[in-house]
């Protein structure tokens, strides 16, 4: 059982949701990235995802977009991130999430490899298709790595059951069509994907792109197993300032309204 798999199955007997944060590596440096991952698992953190840099993250939005650029002007590679996770070794599970190319330029297999071996867990594509992932997949498994594929609002019943056959760990439930960045609101069709994807496999289901506020957190955890809280994490460490306190309290004010969910005996079964 991976790291992953042992996390959720602990949650459930808890009656919790799982929170996972997300920043990208290098952003404004490795140092304080370091920092960062030792203060999102003392404020409670379930599971940390760690952007790679890449230079056409076509799936985030601005502040996402921007975080890479800071970081690839600061020279951040695969490599340093792979070693920051074996350097950071939190007591919880890492994620990296990573577009295609930087994977395929570094070697799918090298990548797989060198990641299990400091530390990582599992490996989010955004722009790699469950049914075009076979060299992943192949490469991923033996190593212990779990593969976690996206779906959408649109995703037909068929694209679920590709996904969830193809992912281990859990299933990233993308909350809008369209790019992660802070939102107002978050759209009802999360609630009927959720249920969805729940009808057609036993994994986990994790919600994000635009959980933004510690109520919208909450709202999440009422339906799903996890929520995944990006953009607004990555938003605060844009700002002057003591920017790893200022993250460590605001992932302290979403753990405690996730948690207020399973105090009432809400949240999935």
């Amino acid at each position: 059982m991976s790291r992953i798999a042992a996390t959720f199955d602990r949650l459930r007997g808890e009656h919790r949701q799982a929170l996972v944060p997300f920043v990208v590596a290098g952003d404004p440096d490795l140092a304080t990235t370091g920092q960062a991952v030792g203060a999102l698992a003392r404020a409670g953190a379930d599971m940390i995802e760690l952007g790679v840099p890449f230079s056409d993250p076509v799936a985030d939005g601005p502040i996402n977009q921007r975080a890479y650029q800071r970081a690839l002007a600061g020279g951040v590679t695969v490599r340093d991130v792979i070693e920051l996770v074996g350097q950071a070794r939190p007591a919880v599970p890492v994620v990296l999430l990573s577009y295609y190319n930087p994977i395929v330029q570094y070697g799918v297999g090298r990548f797989c490899a060198d990641a299990a071996r400091h530390g990582v867990d599992g490996v989010v594509i955004p722009d790699l298709p469950a049914d075009e992932a076979d060299e992943l997949v192949a490469a991923a498994r033996p190593v212990g790595l779990d593969t976690i594929f996206l779906l959408a609002p649109t995703s037909t019943d068929t694209r679920i059951r590709v996904v969830a056959g193809r992912s281990s760990g859990f299933i990233y439930g993308v909350s809008v069509t369209g790019v992660t960045g802070v939102r107002d609101r978050l759209p009802e069709e999360i609630r009927e994907l959720v249920g969805r994807i729940k009808k057609l496999t036993r994994l986990p289901v994790c919600v994000g792109f635009g959980v933004s506020t510690p109520d919208q957190a909450r709202r999440v955890a009422e339906i799903a197993d996890g929520v995944i809280v990006g953009s607004a994490l990555v938003a605060l460490l844009e700002q002057p300032g003591d920017k790893v306190a200022r993250l460590e309290q605001f992932v302290r004010e979403l753990r405690k309204a996730i948690d207020a969910v399973g105090a009432r005996g809400a949240g999935p079964s």
